[in-house]
């Protein structure tokens, strides 16, 4: 029973990178009106919600765009830094939605920036935690309730940061409608292509879950 949840949620993780992957070369075909690339959008956005201090960098990798908000950057990878298609500024857009979190105290941006010096610690050790309290549970169950302890971590930063990812891409579609950088045309890919990503959050955050309550079937003596 176990194998068959595990099967089913990595071929739906699988099958949900893989929708991702094919509607983000599809958007990137497509331009957007006013020859604007991802660079371009990260900064109106955050101009025009006021933030002049976050700096928009270019970063290597492919779908490796993220926000940071220890030294408030933009981080664009090299498809959407210098892209103008809808693909390119629906995920400048969205990265945007986090600094302007930041930017705004947003509490479960705080709460999860919060958490992140624990979920270092917890991702550096918990399998070997783990490990060792699968061969020990007989004679030292504390070692396999503290693995799970660092896991449950984990798992609690994936669903946290699913209204983190959610909230970002809504500010995102709202201010690419209101600024006129999407219209009729395009809008609707841009809502497809941040609703894909976000699928990609809950599937992981799922499959967290799954495995966090394995280990602790585990822990209590009912492994099939």
């Amino acid at each position: 029973m176990y194998w068959i949840l595990f099967i089913g949620i990595a071929l739906a993780s699988w099958l949900v990178q893989a929708n991702l992957k094919n509607k983000f070369e599809k958007y990137s075909k497509i331009p957007i009106d006013g020859g604007l690339t991802g660079r371009d959008i990260a900064v109106k956005m955050l101009h025009d919600n006021g933030i002049y201090d976050v700096e928009v960098v270019s970063t290597s990798g492919s779908l490796t765009d993220h926000y940071n908000p220890a030294n408030k950057t933009v981080n664009l990878s090299e498809d959407v830094y210098g892209t103008c298609s809808v693909a390119a500024a629906a995920v400048a857009a969205h990265e945007c939605g986090h600094a302007v979190q930041h930017a705004h105290a947003y509490a479960p941006l705080k709460m999860r920036s919060s958490l992140v010096p624990v979920i270092s610690f917890a991702s550096n050790w918990m399998m070997w935690v783990l490990l060792i309290g699968m061969f020990t549970l007989n004679v030292f169950p504390q070692i396999m309730l503290f693995g799970i302890i660092l896991f449950a971590a984990t798992t609690l930063f994936s669903f946290i940061t699913l209204p983190v990812e959610i909230d970002a891409s809504r500010r995102a579609v709202k201010w690419l409608s209101e600024a006129g950088v999407t219209n009729n045309r395009n809008y609707g890919a841009a809502v497809s292509a941040l609703r894909s990503a976000a699928y990609t959050y809950v599937v992981a955050a799922l499959g967290s879950l799954a495995t966090l309550l394995y280990y602790v079937m585990i822990f209590l003596g009912r492994r099939d």
